[in-house]
């Protein structure tokens, strides 16, 4: 795995050490103060005004739904589970994105040179049953290197019952697992899988504001929230500069590509690894594609 030159930024040598021994890292203070109440007003418009709506409604570029609703929302008890590229159609959600201390931290970790890559809001209201069987992003999105991180801002305290982001620390240095079961992509490791890896789990939990930021080959996923207290994410992921996509982007946004820290090299850096392309997404978000899982 790539380790770039030392540069400067938030993070410890001990903590840049710990994220590739580990394949992530909590960070605190991730975001401005000013900034995690700006993400925050948006969603709450959102959901506030997701109440009118019975299915998963908006559009993003590539014609697919941008908020997509828990089943069993209601009007009453408003569930929106999921915003696709938020950073298109907010400017909090795109300064946060460019801007944010976590990605001085990511530079520090891909750089110098680094890209977004794509975003997105998951969010567990109170009693939500989404849960996210356990996966590897990078699965999803197969690029010539795996220099990639994904960016778990907390926009609510997120504690261990209200469905908090589970990590499996170390997987991302061990084998790529297929996301594929009887020739159906369902966006998540075997049964087996599962048991043989999955059993000491990381509870990742952190005030508002906190980040983790988590290795693309990382197993991790979450349980439902089974409390009375929301947990919503914005998550934002980026790409080592010179790794470059080689299918289309699963959450595609008119800036896939933006070089937010650095300079464009024009280069391209190959790994060696095999993996069976991923199924392009159809529906709001992937969790029809793991809904597709009898495991």
């Amino acid at each position: 795995m790539q380790r770039p030159p030392l540069i400067e930024g938030p993070l410890t040598q001990d903590q840049i050490d710990a994220y590739w021994r580990d394949g992530y890292l909590v960070l605190q203070d991730a975001l401005r103060p000013d900034q995690l109440q700006g993400l925050i007003a948006d969603f709450e418009m959102w959901k506030e005004a997701s109440r009118a709506e019975t299915e998963a409604y908006g559009e993003t570029m590539d014609g697919r739904a941008r908020f997509d609703l828990e089943p069993g929302h209601r009007a009453d008890a408003p569930a929106l589970r999921r915003v696709a590229s938020p950073v298109e159609v907010s400017d909090a959600y795109l300064d946060a994105m460019r801007t944010a201390p976590a990605v001085d931290a990511v530079a520090q970790l891909l750089g110098p040179n680094v890209e977004f890559n794509n975003s997105k809001i998951n969010s567990k209201q109170p009693g939500a049953a989404t849960q996210v069987k356990f996966h590897q992003d990078f699965m999803f999105q197969p690029h010539t290197n795996q220099d990639l991180v994904a960016v778990l801002f907390f926009l609510d305290e997120v504690t261990a019952e209200n469905g908090p982001l589970e990590v499996v620390p170390g997987t991302h240095r061990g084998p790529m697992h297929s996301h594929w079961h009887d020739g159906v992509y369902t966006g998540a490791v075997a049964p087996e899988v599962v048991d043989a890896e999955c059993g000491d789990t990381v509870s990742v939990t952190g005030p508002p504001g906190t980040a983790c930021l988590m290795h693309t080959r990382l197993l991790h996923g979450s349980a439902p929230n089974r409390s009375d207290r929301p947990r919503t994410l914005f998550i934002s992921e980026y790409r080592a500069e010179d790794s470059k996509a080689l299918q289309v982007n699963h959450l595609p946004s008119i800036y896939d590509g933006e070089v937010v820290r650095g300079e464009r090299t024009n280069q391209v850096r190959c790994s060696s690894y095999e993996m069976t392309y991923p199924e392009v997404p159809t529906g709001a978000s992937f969790f029809n594609q793991q809904a597709k899982a009898t495991m």
